[in-house]
């Protein structure tokens, strides 16, 4: 299990850590889907007092994204900071809605590499998305998972269904939150330089007063310091680590936390998430499991989104199963999960795939989380989805020249993808 420390000797010196920083004294709530998780952010928006940062790729202009935007408003209105940011392309088929209910309220949005024009997918790095789905109140209520600001019965593909997505956060309170919102801040803070910088530095030139107005500039950019932990009186027992991907310090954090989670599972290992394509290290961690004895769930999209993601997770079905890992395809409705059990101890969820846009690309977060109780909950809500899902015995696609065609395929796409974000080197 990777390393566990009370907690770090300053508030962002986990982000210059290699393992996870466990922190003691941590409060963590399954929420399932967003028929859970949006009630309880707008609750703990409508309580604030000083702040609210906020960070999603999909913010969507359906009702149940406008409840979440309204209070927003409502926040702003009683004076108190709210930032929030967005991913340009996830949030562009909405984001004149998000705009006009935001407009004139004090909001301040702003949107990660906007695609505006086709041209501005010629720019470097525009396909590493903001993938993350955070949100932190006063420094006191954190919120991480893989849940957009979308109903859960609508699909931006396919529209609306009956059954709701299956997906997971978890609300949070104590240690573990100041990370999390020193890592909103540093997104809302790379948007915002990104967007504004150009006109800022022109005002500042032209400006009687230059020093004084830089000055200004940087103090609004700055990243400052979380708020404290709460009291120890109000602590409780759950030991968490906030975990990152980005590129720059943190670029395999992720997934190193799943293999050496792997690495030491002694009995059981159950992963529910739409898209998975991992690399070597990853698929061999599984594989090794597996044949020292543990039992090893995978729970994947039955219903497919997207067809390739279907494709690139099931031309590895034949290798995982012929080693004894067990295969599941959830039936009901979209599957959106991404989260992990460990031994009924560590568990893990977020915004992360197990695939190379989330592993390798993208800005993701997850928390891990070592508490039994916890661990046990998010077992259950595996458990039950399993039992909507449809065990695969037989892979689709045999050894054989079919077979082979696929994962040549597949393994193609994906070089050619990560060579265009600017990635070289064997995933």
């Amino acid at each position: 299990m990777p390393s566990e420390v009370d907690r770090p000797p300053h508030p962002a010196a986990w982000y210059a850590l290699p393992q996870p920083q466990f922190l003691g004294g941590n409060e963590a709530v399954l929420l399932r889907g967003g028929d859970e998780l949006f009630p309880a952010v707008i609750a703990a928006i409508d309580a604030a007092l000083h702040e609210v940062w906020f960070a999603t790729y999909i913010f969507h202009d359906d009702a149940a994204a406008e409840g979440v935007a309204r209070a927003l408003v409502r926040a702003a209105r009683r004076k108190v900071r709210v930032r929030v940011v967005v991913d340009g392309f996830g949030t562009h088929r909405a984001l004149g809605h998000l705009q006009r209910w935001l407009a004139g309220s004090g909001v301040s949005m702003v949107v990660f590499r906007p695609v505006e024009r086709w041209w501005n997918w010629l720019q470097p790095g525009q396909l590493r998305r903001l993938h993350t789905k955070l949100c932190v109140v006063d420094g006191t209520h954190g919120f991480v998972g893989g849940i957009n600001v979308i109903d859960d019965r609508n699909d931006l593909n396919h529209g609306y269904g009956e059954t709701p997505r299956l997906d997971f956060a978890v609300g949070l309170r104590g240690p573990v939150v100041a990370p999390i919102e020193q890592t909103v801040r540093a997104m809302w803070t790379r948007a915002a330089f990104g967007h504004d910088w150009r006109a800022e530095v022109l005002s500042m030139a032209r400006s009687a007063e230059p020093l004084t107005q830089a000055r200004r500039l940087l103090g609004r950019l700055r990243i400052l310091p979380a708020a404290p932990p709460p009291a120890a009186g109000d602590q409780h027992p759950v030991r968490a680590a906030f975990l990152v991907r980005d590129n720059l310090r943190q670029r395999r954090s992720i997934e190193r936390a799943y293999i050496d989670a792997i690495r030491g599972a002694a009995h059981s290992i159950d992963i529910v998430v739409p898209y998975f394509y991992p690399g070597r290290s990853f698929r061999r961690a599984l594989v090794k499991a597996a044949r020292r004895g543990v039992r090893v769930r995978l729970l994947l999209q039955g219903k497919l989104d997207y067809r390739f993601a279907g494709l690139a997770a099931r031309v590895l079905y034949d290798e995982l199963l012929a080693e004894g890992v067990q295969i599941h395809e959830y039936q009901p409705a979209f599957l959106h999960a991404k989260a992990a059990i460990v031994d009924e101890t560590w568990a893990t969820l977020g915004s992360s795939n197990i695939d190379p846009l989330s592993l390798l690309l993208n800005l993701e977060a997850n928390v891990a989380i070592l508490d039994e109780g916890f661990a046990a909950e998010l077992a259950r809500a595996f458990e039950l989805a399993l039992t909507q899902s449809i065990q695969v015995t037989v892979a689709p696609y045999q050894k054989g020249a079919l077979a082979v065609l696929g994962r040549g395929f597949v393994a193609w796409v994906a070089h050619w993808y990560l060579r265009m974000a600017g990635l070289s080197g064997r995933y």
